[in-house]
């Protein structure tokens, strides 16, 4: 009879990351885990039907493979996962400390990173759609794979554990944003409003708020001009002025950066934006 596998892939101060195997013959297959006091866990269901039950919230789900969820917990929980009828009951768990995630988003920092912290702490990152657990990409797969079969101990698997889990951060935090996106299709100008002013920092164009809002772009911009008298491209960039203005003024940032945090990709092309529209330069705006 095979043995359970708890392979302990890293473990640090702040994260540590588990693959659990069990591939025995047993019928009723079981694992229980701890959630440490303020922490984060990412769960990746690699076995299909498998059942979860944790202390803190009284809920049984069951996944299908491949699904995955970002739950928090504010006390230390203990959660039990097992299957049934002999299928092999495999995850991949990624624990990281409430202080690690924190000085990771800075969330005082801006208002982006405090609502995604704040979606975090609220476990926001557990259903997609319908009460549906999402599912791993291609690429979340490839980065278990990586982190499975690094060989490397010391400085080096620890920044090479760390980047990983920020990529799979990365990939998590845009799939959920894509869903927000995907509930828009509207041709209210409220609607399309409300949107720019959340993403008014990405490179965002009229061909995509078009294909996303799923009304042609004549229309679009029709609709948008006849409520709030101006284009969907000037309500961008004024935005785009306002914020870059206030960051100038305001904090020390570099002017370099304040481009990129407004959604220009090239410096030279906020700097000419912000000097038409203010009459002076960002550089000669912070020297006053």
């Amino acid at each position: 009879m095979t043995e359970p596998k708890t392979i302990l892939l890293f473990d640090s101060e702040y994260i540590q990351v588990v693959h659990y195997e069990d591939a025995t013959s047993e019928k009723y297959l079981k694992s229980v885990f701890i959630e440490g006091e303020t922490s984060f866990n990412l769960l990746f269901l690699l076995s299909p039907n498998i059942n979860l039950s944790a202390s803190d919230c009284g809920t049984h789900f069951q996944f299908q493979k491949n699904q995955y969820i970002l739950h928090y917990s504010s006390l230390e929980n203990k959660a039990e996962l097992w299957t049934e009828n002999e299928v092999t009951l495999q995850y991949f768990q990624i624990q990281v400390n409430y202080q690690y995630i924190f000085d990771l988003i800075e969330p005082h920092s801006n208002s982006e990173s405090a609502e995604i912290l704040e979606n975090m702490k609220n476990n926001n990152y557990i259903f997609l759609h319908k009460e549906t657990p999402p599912f791993m990409t291609v690429e979340m797969h490839m980065i278990l794979k990586e982190i499975s079969g690094y060989s490397k101990k010391g400085v080096m698997q620890k920044l090479f554990i760390e980047a990983k889990i920020i990529k799979l951060l990365i990939l998590i935090f845009e799939q959920f944003k894509e869903k927000d996106v995907e509930k828009l299709g509207s041709d209210n100008p409220e609607t399309i409003k409300k949107f720019l002013d959340e993403n008014y920092h990405k490179n965002i164009k009229i061909e995509e708020i078009s294909r996303i809002v799923g009304i042609n772009q004549n229309m679009l911009r029709k609709e948008f001009k006849k409520q709030y008298n101006t284009t969907i491209v000037d309500y961008i960039s004024e935005l785009r002025m306002l914020k870059a203005k206030k960051m100038i003024i305001d904090s020390k940032v570099m002017i370099k950066e304040i481009a990129i945090e407004c959604g220009y990709e090239y410096v030279q092309n906020f700097t000419r934006a912000f000097k038409k529209k203010y009459g002076v330069s960002p550089e000669k705006l912070r020297l006053g």
